[in-house]
């Protein structure tokens, strides 16, 4: 088989098995919720912890990926992640459960740093967008956590057990396809943190990640307590399962419709899918409606992240690790900051009334993404002359 090929298929592996790992954890939230006897505002601090060590991994992260390429630090973040995933299900104790979930998510960080640097690499070797059906994969993965969830909630597995059985599979499954990652792609410049005034290019990219992210954060952690206490769904996974199975789809096919469309007009459309799919959510609290509206939240958040991650291989000031490295803080921030948000709003006021965040959040993509291409057409004006 060619080696691009097999480079293409084992990093397709990682991201599958990132998705897996994250949707166990996501979907199980509300166990630990019933197991630990939180309110929202009690799990909405146990989520914090996710985004504070996260913005501890930042700096760790793109070292690593500069310094000893993307692929060594990919096999050791997965293999810790997988672990800590064992944890967060054996944990009898708070503290416990904190200590887990600080290690899983600093080691998601390093994970989807080394991922995005290797895709990026390999999508200017295929000379294609090819960054989509990454990402596509990772919703797919997700989208088989929360079915394989499903099944042990119907069965009545132990969430230890569970947690265990994914925790196993990956563990093999990345170790097997190590060998085939793509090798060498340090960039020889660009790898150091430039501190001081924000670069605007990395910065409007950063926001649109954030918001996405922010979205798609609290509707992973969020999506099936709202369908067990709002919606009063006893199978509270089916919600998370139809917004990942949109959202999977439509990242298979986000590099197609971004070639038809362009990315200026497809930040438009996410925008316009995202607050419709949560208006109509919370306006309608019932079956059919939810289902309607978290597929279009699920189509609109698709493309975003794999369009900016692209975007950002564009940096003149940064390598693309560099690059993918500062803008991931933003989504990481957006992605683990959203669940906390949501459940401070929700002792607020209510859990239905709290996701209007998720509507002001779609709405921003539009003026951020157009300041961004602004900015980007005045810098080859620039450079032209």
């Amino acid at each position: 088989m060619e080696t691009k090929k097999q480079q293409r298929i084992a990093l397709s592996i990682y991201f599958f098995l990132s998705g897996v790992c994250f949707s166990t954890w996501a979907s199980r939230i509300p166990t630990i919720k019933s197991s630990f006897d939180l309110n929202e505002a009690e799990l909405g601090n146990l989520l914090l912890t996710m985004p504070v060590s996260s913005l501890i991994g930042l700096p760790i992260s793109g070292w690593l990926v500069s310094r000893f390429n993307s692929r060594p630090p990919l096999l050791a973040s997965i293999l810790f992640f997988s672990i800590a995933l064992i944890g967060i299900g054996y944990a009898d104790t708070l503290l416990l459960l904190i200590i887990s979930i600080f290690m899983f998510s600093f080691c998601m960080r390093i994970l989807n740093i080394s991922m995005n640097t290797q895709a990026i690499t390999l999508q200017k070797g295929y000379g294609k967008k090819i960054n989509g059906s990454f990402h596509g994969l990772w919703s797919t993965g997700g989208l088989t956590g929360v079915g394989f969830s499903t099944l042990m909630l119907k069965l009545d597995v132990p969430m230890l057990e569970h947690l265990a059985m994914v925790s196993a599979v990956t563990f093999i499954a990345a170790i097997v396809s190590y060998r085939f990652l793509l090798t060498n792609d340090r960039a020889p410049q660009g790898n150091k943190l430039k501190l001081g005034k924000p670069d605007k290019f990395i910065l409007y990219l950063g926001l649109l990640v954030f918001f996405a992210a922010l979205c798609e954060g609290g509707m992973f952690d969020w999506s099936g307590v709202y369908f067990k206490e709002v919606i009063g769904e006893e199978i509270f996974t089916l919600g998370y399962f139809i917004f990942m199975l949109f959202m999977a789809g439509s990242r298979f096919i986000s590099d197609i419709l971004v070639d038809r469309f362009g990315m200026k007009r497809m930040y438009i459309y996410s925008s316009i899918f995202i607050s419709v799919g949560i208006i109509m959510v919370i306006i309608f609290p019932y079956f059919w409606p939810a289902i309607v509206g978290f597929s279009l939240v699920g189509m609109g958040v698709a493309s975003i992240i794999p369009m900016t991650f692209t975007l950002a291989g564009r940096s003149s000031k940064y390598s693309a690790g560099m690059a993918v490295s500062i803008i991931a803080t933003y989504a990481i921030v957006g992605m683990l900051l959203g669940p906390p948000l949501i459940g401070y709003l929700a002792n607020a006021f209510n859990l239905q009334l709290s996701f209007i965040l998720f509507v002001i959040a779609g709405l921003m993509l539009i003026p951020v993404s157009q300041l961004f291409f602004r900015h980007e057409s005045k810098m080859k004006e620039e450079d032209i002359a």
